[in-house]
């Protein structure tokens, strides 16, 4: 499960901080809210966003006889 902290600062600037969430999908997770709270002026990336899914396979050769 994720939250989102918002904080206010004296002058008014948001900073928003999206906890929970160990891949890039934070992004996704607040682009609606920043679109209503105006120019995103500075991103910060924390190292959970690097942590993403990925997809591994594998394939298995059969051992042939060469000889």
């Amino acid at each position: 499960m994720h939250r989102i902290v918002f904080r206010i600062d004296q002058d008014g600037n948001v900073t928003e901080e999206v906890q929970g969430v160990s891949d890039g999908t934070c992004i996704d997770i607040t682009k609606h809210i920043e679109e209503k709270l105006g120019k995103v002026e500075n991103r910060s990336l924390k190292p959970e966003y690097y942590n993403q899914q990925k997809n591994v396979t594998l394939q298995q050769n059969q051992n042939k006889d060469y000889s």
